[in-house]
């Protein structure tokens, strides 16, 4: 086998709620930085998410299984630490973490990568433009009501979506009111 052909573990972590095109390019970098390259991608524990981030829209099992369901993966490892250390890179045999540049604050520490960085183990990846998980959730709340009307003429009930008897109502009359200011218009 040449140095071309040698397999060369690269990690990727992150917390990939609603796994999205954003972050299959991402694992795309990954999977592309050497010839042979054998990806592990790391699923932030629910625990961490919730303690680091907040809540997510999915939880653990649901996003470890949008993750396993992407062709750039070749082992999903959940749940992954938030801050990967010596020990971890070298139990898993990683080669290399990759991630954003952008250095990574939390958990009381200035990058997350720092390590990683400072051993040169670490693979520098560009996020996607136009796409991220606080992007998605911002657009579902700017649009809150119409998604609220979609669901329940799909058949879903006010308990199902979390709504009062009053804002249920409130909602119904708009509709109502809406559509028979668009009739009369027409």
């Amino acid at each position: 086998m040449n140095k071309e052909e040698k397999q060369v573990r690269v990690y990727a972590d992150g917390v990939y709620d609603m796994f999205h095109y954003g972050h299959a390019r991402q694992l795309e970098q990954c999977k592309k930085l050497f010839p042979n390259t054998h990806l592990i991608v790391g699923v932030c524990s629910q625990e961490d998410v919730e303690k680091y981030k907040g809540k997510s829209v999915m939880d653990g099992y649901q996003r470890t299984e949008s993750v396993k369901h992407c062709k750039w993966a070749d082992e999903v490892i959940y749940p992954a630490p938030w801050i990967v250390d010596e020990k971890f890179l070298n139990d898993h045999q990683i080669d290399y973490v990759a991630h954003d540049d952008i250095p990574y604050t939390t958990a009381d520490v200035d990058d997350a990568y720092a390590l990683c960085k400072k051993l040169g183990k670490f693979k520098a990846t560009k996020r996607t433009e136009g796409i991220s998980t606080t992007d998605i959730i911002g657009k579902i709340l700017k649009d809150r009501h119409k998604y609220l009307k979609r669901n329940i003429e799909r058949g879903m009930n006010r308990q199902e979506l979390g709504m009062g008897l009053w804002e249920y109502y409130q909602l119904k009359y708009d509709w109502l009111f809406c559509q028979g200011r668009k009739r009369k218009q027409d």
